[in-house]
């Protein structure tokens, strides 16, 4: 059960954990492919990960400097909510070795054994010897403790052996050892052994008799663990993980002579060197070393330190190999053509005639691409301007628009170096298409540029039109096919010329534009949205059609909570689909009686931001690239963009009415965050098959 603040909101970093919880139902539930299941349990590391690199770490700053953070954290103080964090990890962390152990214990009944040092068979000795001599050991690096003046700097995230040598009587005189071990006898050597981040971690050894084996790298390296400290005569070795997150913020200098890029990167190389604010450690690790290595680090109780369990780093099971196993893999679907929109004709041809809606994974992101390479090469497109969020590795988005300045086009991109996480690729396109004749802008000082949008000028008739889209998501192939997501391919003047403002204010951010019809953060969206929840209000007070429907990543801004629940008190049904934080609680009599909150998990990641008002039996239809988050509302730009087409309006209440009306998958929000599924006697709807199977019927299949 989840504490609440004054009975009225959840504590954000706590729904936080509740949604990482939802995560890890997935690794759990036996109705999800056994590999697949696996690779939630990667998910479900990664976001911890993440978690503690950056939200932990901001509560720690609070409590480091002084201050009890109440009118922040609304209600706790921050060290009461560190502790309350460490406590809820602790048992997660408990979950997800008991789900691991499940399932290798399933994977054996289908003939695939993950084995460990211990279990190793005559056969397979020669392939691990020789895997780790030529693959392993050139990559491995060894830290002899006991010789150390300074503790060697633990790089974040990355796994490491903790290794106790119990050392023989005669010390061999051969090879590398310090004079300090010399004069020593029966003693220990304390090491440390880094797991090598670019050597895989399962490793896939010869299969024999239909059987198929897996080891992990860490039980590989302890295996040959006398061929690494092969100079050392030793009584008995032991070997432990620990793992080390730190700070990731970004802190900036002022240097003026530097590039704003220089800065990022600067920083970016900096985050290495964050403050410890998780230490894990395998709950089995002898106490002498541990209160050898706590002491050496500096850890201490200020630090969530985690005992866990054998292997860490386990968002590493995200590349689980499938060993060609598709029978327990979920089975990839053909994303869909856009009905009337063909990939071997003119986009722009057929967008200026009329709207399109992209929903992917379900259609293809193949027509964002095709739209910014027809606009590279076609002599009619004068000029192209986007936002660039998060890149794919390797992006044909950025090739397009490299593309496009070779032609002689002018290319504007505004790209945001800050995306957490991805600044590093970030920067090396942007200094890629910088050397390739693209104008980058780096954002407005003090604001994140998150939204999502494309605008391109095309010469017809002696005049130019603009083209364009709008997204809820990043252009980026890879997550696109596994985060679901909505992009408006239009014409539309009047939400183009709009965009256009957007693009403007990058570069003359002094000035503030007006808008009639895009909801832009950071100066309208909040004012703009209390302004539609008001409408509803008065619908409802007037006896007219009203209610309101939200999808979003997270509800956490205390202020839009208020507002719906003022509107829950005057009557108006409001339905949210949370798939993240939501520090709203519904169903509270006399506040929230109104209101009704789920969160749908599943194979893809649901992503969209997706507003819908009744509006007296008109709606108002917006897809958006902002959750209602402070930082959204008020810290970022954003853009929510309305939609005029009725077919495509049709289309998203279409969807949203899908999403909501899962009992497979679909959880319900509560003041007690359970995560209960939901369930009952309707026939069986998974939400996310059955918008792929709504898309086939519109393509008439």
């Amino acid at each position: 059960m989840t504490e609440t603040t004054k009975n009225q909101y959840i504590n954000r970093e706590l729904s936080w954990l509740q949604f990482n919880a939802r995560v890890l139902q997935e690794a759990a539930d036996e109705t999800v492919p056994l590999l697949d299941r696996l690779r939630f349990i990667g998910i479900f590391s990664n976001n911890l990960d993440e978690f503690f690199k950056v939200r932990y770490a901001t509560i720690k700053r609070i409590d480091l400097a002084g201050r009890d953070g109440k009118n922040v954290l609304k209600g706790t103080t921050a060290s009461k909510l560190l502790d309350k964090i460490t406590k809820i990890v602790i048992k997660q962390q408990s979950e997800s070795l008991k789900t691991i152990d499940a399932i290798k214990k399933r994977l054996t009944h289908h003939n695939i054994f993950i084995i460990d040092e211990n279990q190793v068979t005559s056969d397979q000795d020669s392939f691990i010897r020789n895997y780790f001599i030529n693959k392993v050991s050139p990559a491995l690096v060894t830290y002899i403790l006991n010789d150390l003046d300074k503790f060697p700097h633990l790089k974040d995230s990355v796994a490491y052996l903790a290794v106790k040598l119990v050392l023989k009587d005669k010390i061999p005189k051969e090879g590398r050892v310090s004079k300090i071990l010399q004069k020593t006898t029966k003693e220990k050597i304390y090491a440390l052994i880094e797991i090598p981040k670019d050597t895989d971690r399962f490793v896939v050894l010869p299969e024999k008799d239909g059987k198929q084996y897996i080891i992990i790298l860490d039980d590989l390296i302890r295996y040959c663990m006398h061929i690494n400290f092969s100079i050392f005569e030793y009584l008995s070795a032991s070997a432990h993980m620990i793992k080390i997150t730190r700070d990731a913020q970004l802190d900036f200098d002022n240097d003026l002579s530097k590039s704003f890029i220089q800065k990022i990167s600067s920083s970016v190389k900096s985050r290495r060197d964050g403050e410890p604010v998780r230490f894990v450690y395998d709950k089995t690790i002898d106490k002498d070393t541990l209160n050898f290595l706590m002491e050496k680090m500096g850890v201490d109780n200020s630090d969530s330190i985690i005992p866990g369990g054998r292997y860490h780093n386990r968002r590493d099971y995200m590349n689980f190999p499938d060993l060609g196993r598709t029978d327990l893999i979920y089975q990839p679907i053909q994303p869909l053509a856009i009905p009337g929109l063909s990939l071997q004709g003119s986009l722009l041809n057929k967008i200026a005639k009329k709207d399109f809606l992209q929903y992917t994974p379900y259609h293809t992101f193949a027509y964002t691409v095709k739209f910014l390479r027809e606009s590279a090469i076609d002599p009619k497109v004068k000029s192209i301007k986007i936002t660039i969020y998060r890149l794919a590795t390797i992006s044909h988005i950025a090739s397009s628009l490299i593309n496009a300045a070779k032609n002689g086009k002018k290319v504007t991109v505004q790209i945001e170096l800050q995306a957490r996480f991805d600044e590093a690729a970030n920067i090396r396109y942007a200094e890629q298409m910088q050397r390739e004749g693209v104008k980058l802008i780096f954002g407005v000082t003090g604001l994140k540029v998150h939204c999502k949008a494309c605008i391109i000028e095309r010469e017809e008739k002696g005049k130019l039109k603009r083209y364009g889209f709008i997204s809820t998501g990043n252009f980026n192939e890879s997550t696109a096919k596994v985060y679901t997501d909505y992009t408006l391919f239009t014409t539309n003047e009047a939400i183009l010329k709009e965009a256009n403002k957007v693009f403007k204010f990058f570069e003359i951010n002094y000035k503030i534009n007006r808008y009639k019809h895009l909801l832009v953060s950071p100066h309208y969206t909040r004012s703009s949205l209390l302004k539609l929840i008001d409408k509803e209000i008065t619908n409802q007070n007037e006896g007219k059609p009203s209610g309101i429907k939200l999808k979003l990543n997270s509800l956490s801004d205390y202020d839009m909570i208020d507002k719906l629940y003022e509107a829950s008190r005057a009557g108006v049904k409001i339905d949210l689909i949370i798939r993240g934080i939501c520090c709203l609680i519904p169903g509270i009599p006399g506040m929230s009686e109104n209101i009704r909150a789920i969160s749908v998990v599943d194979k893809y990641l649901e992503h969209p931001r997706l507003f819908i008002f009744k509006n007296a039996g008109d709606p108002k239809v917006y897809i958006s690239s902002a959750d209602w988050m402070t930082r959204n509302l008020d810290r970022r730009v954003e853009i929510s963009c309305p939609i005029y087409d009725n077919d495509i309006k049709e289309e998203l209440m279409d969807t949203f009415d899908i999403c909501w009306s899962d009992n497979v998958k679909a959880r319900k929000l509560s003041k007690d965050q359970d995560n209960d599924y939901i369930r009952n006697d309707k026939v069986k709807v998974r939400s996310q098959i059955a918008t792929y199977d709504y898309y086939l019927r519109k393509l008439g299949n």
